[in-house]
Parts: structure tokens; C-alpha cells; sequence
């Protein structure tokens, strides 16, 4: 294989079409639940994950739409 064709074999496996709006709100969903998670595990079990409470206080507090 040539490196042209590497690159459009790349490209063409790279693009993915916009998500639709029930992918949107599942999405949504998703992360509000995993972040109200978050919020709930007490510092020993962050600390086994590598988090600090400031960073999961910081991550948890997030509006649900944003990643």
C-alpha cells in the first residue's frame, strides 16, 4: 500500500457523521449519570481511581452537556 493510500484509508475511517439528536440526548444522560457518580464516591474510593475530591468536586459540578 502506498502512503496516499494510507492517508485516504485514514481520513475516509476517521470521519463519522454528526450524531443525531437521540445520540445528543443519550449522550447527555450518560454523562449527567456518571457524573452525579462521581459526586457521590468519598475520597478513599477517588483516591484508588487517582482523583483528587477537588477534581471530582471540579468534574461532578460540570453542566451535563459540556465534555
Amino acid at each position: 500500500m502506498t502512503s496516499l493510500q494510507h492517508i485516504r484509508l485514514s481520513s475516509a475511517t476517521t470521519r463519522r457523521p454528526a450524531p443525531g439528536p437521540l445520540a445528543m440526548v443519550t449522550k447527555w444522560i450518560e454523562t449527567r449519570a456518571t457524573r452525579a457518580a462521581l459526586a457521590r464516591l468519598d475520597a478513599h474510593l477517588l483516591a484508588d481511581v487517582g482523583l483528587e475530591p477537588a477534581m471530582a468536586r471540579h468534574e461532578s459540578g460540570r453542566p451535563f452537556w459540556r465534555e
